[in-house]
């Protein structure tokens, strides 16, 4: 059994913690910065008694560092906001723990990559939805042409129904979806590593005959720019939402420029937007190549709903990103000595993961 700390006890680290605790093969120590009168972590730990529920500032360096040597620590998976997750590598480096993230910033994945450099234990960033299982799927069906044309690649967490102008409910990380909404984004054309705006490349995308729309969201495409670079003439990747809502963000953003003041930002979605569980996750994946001299096309279209473990009700985004990373985690944790460095989504084979008693959801 090897010990593995969670920092970030919301809504994704909580699953995370719940899945892991009862396999029973790992001690689970879930830490917050507050985890005193939380409903949620109370039905959590009712729901789960072989979870450890401790309060704990990553940032507090002694603490941390003092958390990690009393417990053994073998393992540390940051489902804290990306901006705090250098800190937590930085631990992982100093106690040569294996580090494992959910980051889509693309500025944290670089600093990752820098300190995996160097290191004999794996770093696994940019695990989850998208980035993460969004990449092992593309990269499964890509692996499948001889010579590749385009890839699109298209994800949305969506409320069920909607009640609000901007068609949205807020189903995950504010401070993520904002820096997703707000960064620079990376791309392939014409074979050629590319950067381009967020909110633009606005298309119209058609899944069990409903209609979405679909736009350049940052960091969802992971190190697969790097990894096909040369290999394919177009690699893109899109955040999927209801018709309307791509319009009314750039209102926000670029019109009332709040992309530049987005503590503001936040405070406006957190005030506007209601939260929900009643969620739905599409996930879209296309590639065109040549097959037999033939050009062709292979698809992945697949949604994802809620699903009730253990009398808890856990939504749809919940369950897409915590089955990922566990799957991925499980996979690393019982081979340690095949995996040093950086470890890119892609490495992971589609059928590994749905094969994996944490990604069986995607099954």
């Amino acid at each position: 059994m090897r010990n593995v700390l969670i920092t970030g006890a919301g809504k994704i680290g909580s699953l995370i913690a719940f899945l892991l605790a009862n396999s029973q093969d790992y001690q689970v120590f879930l830490a917050d910065v507050q985890v005193q009168n939380r409903p949620d972590l109370e039905m959590v730990k009712t729901n789960t008694p072989h979870i450890n529920i401790v309060q704990l500032d990553v940032q507090d360096t002694a603490a941390a560092e003092s958390f990690i040597k009393k417990n053994s620590i073998h393992a540390v998976i940051s489902a804290l906001p990306y901006f705090h997750n250098i800190v937590v590598a930085e631990l992982a480096q100093r106690y040569n723990l294996t580090y494992f993230d959910l980051t889509e910033d693309t500025s944290v994945a670089k600093a990752i990559l820098h300190m995996s450099q160097a290191s004999q234990t794996a770093y696994v960033p940019q695990c989850g939805l998208a980035p993460g299982f969004i990449s092992i799927v593309a990269n499964d069906l890509m692996k499948k042409f001889p010579a590749l044309d385009t890839v699109k690649m298209r994800v949305g967490a969506l409320p069920s129904n909607t009640s609000n102008a901007l068609q949205y409910s807020l189903t995950w990380s504010t401070d993520g979806l904002i820096n997703e909404y707000g960064n620079i984004c990376n791309a392939i054309e014409n074979g050629k590593e590319v950067l381009l705006l967020p909110l633009d490349g606005l298309e119209e995308i058609e899944i069990d005959g409903l209609t979405y729309e679909a736009f350049n969201t940052s960091g969802g495409i992971g190190s697969l720019a790097q990894t096909y670079l040369g290999k394919v003439n177009s690699l893109s990747y899109k955040t999927i939402r209801y018709p309307g809502h791509c319009s009314k963000i750039r209102f926000l953003m670029n019109d009332l420029k709040l992309n530049d003041d987005r503590a503001t930002l936040k405070k406006i979605f957190e005030r506007a937007l209601p939260k929900t569980e009643q969620d739905v996750v599409l996930v879209y994946v296309s590639v065109t190549g040549m097959k037999n001299n033939v050009l062709s096309e292979a698809n992945y279209v697949k949604k994802f709903y809620p699903k009730i473990i253990n009398g808890l009700q856990w939504s749809a985004i919940q369950m897409t990103t915590a089955s990922a990373l566990c799957a991925v985690f499980d996979i690393v944790m019982r081979d340690l000595k095949n995996y040093s460095g950086l470890v890119r989504q892609e490495q992971f084979t589609l059928a590994d993961l749905t094969a994996n008693r944490f990604g069986n959801y995607y099954a």
